[in-house]
């Protein structure tokens, strides 16, 4: 389970510091170059200080109502995803035309993610328990990246909302069947701790008596396991689409949650949007 951006407008697991001077296959940095052109008016021009390539993609998702519901909804679904990056004396990240594919290098990268609030209004079956608020979670990851494998550890905080601590590893094999095509897939694992797994899984003896459900105190660990998926098509250097597939299965104390035995411990987020790159330099 991610737990898969259950009940969240954005989702965005981006490259902040994108492994500045530790990319394995970075070369020496040109002083007087050419701009590269991408498409139209864009430009990735070596001789600036600060170049920072990012695309940005808007689309929709159906995912379960919240953490452990076997009701589908659809929703906005939002990413913003950092590939190239270069600071000058320090290093760069990233091929600039993006033909090379994604160099070997060890790198940090942010993570955030918006779970928006589970209101007890809006599903009978959650009728006496509290609402839990609406989280914002902030945080950092590590990633180490070559062209055809990517792997990843991300630990995140709940600065609004819950305060717990929610970690996620994964790994993706990739594929480039031609220039337009990325293919993407691979296992994903998801913890959490108490704080966290409480807030979305606990039952507290007040809920218990005005829910009818028993009470349950959630713990920590390994809240999830799964696959996911992702096909992306670029139309060029600028425009694409991307679909996905995740699909979940919720594990160890979240899996004995009151909770999820109301709705269901497999978890499937399906999503698709419309792809931009963007380019920012000085």
């Amino acid at each position: 389970m991610e737990l898969p951006g259950i009940t969240h407008i954005a989702t965005i697991v981006a490259l902040l510091v994108p492994g500045f001077a530790i990319a394995q296959d970075a070369a020496a940095e040109p002083e007087a170059v050419q701009p590269i052109l991408t498409d139209g008016p864009f430009q990735i021009d070596p001789t600036k200080r600060f170049v920072l390539r990012y695309d940005v993609r808007v689309g929709a998702q159906t995912r379960p109502a919240y953490f452990g519901s076997d009701e589908m909804v659809t929703s906005p679904d939002f990413r913003l995803n950092f590939d190239y990056a270069r600071l000058k004396g320090l290093g760069q990240y990233g091929s600039p035309d993006g033909s090379a594919g994604p160099p070997r290098a060890f790198g940090l990268r942010g993570s955030l993610r918006f779970i928006g609030e589970r209101s007890a209004d809006d599903y009978e079956e959650l009728k006496g328990l509290e609402d839990v608020d609406a989280s914002l979670e902030l945080g950092i990851g590590v990633v180490y990246r070559q062209r055809n494998f990517e792997a990843y550890g991300d630990i995140r905080y709940g600065a609004i909302g819950h305060n717990g601590f929610v970690g996620e590893l994964g790994a993706d094999a990739i594929a480039f069947p031609n220039d337009r095509w990325e293919l993407r897939a691979g296992p994903r694992m998801v913890f959490g701790d108490d704080k966290f797994t409480d807030a979305y899984f606990g039952v507290d003896d007040s809920e218990s008596s005005e829910s009818g459900l028993a009470a349950y105190n959630a713990e920590g660990g390994l809240l999830g396991a799964g696959l996911e998926a992702t096909a992306r098509y670029r139309f060029n250097d600028l425009w694409g689409v991307e679909a996905g597939i995740r699909a979940d299965r919720i594990l160890n104390s979240a899996a004995d949650s009151p909770i999820t035995d109301m709705g269901s411990e497999d978890q499937v987020r399906v999503r698709i949007g419309i792809t931009r790159e963007l380019i920012l330099q000085f």
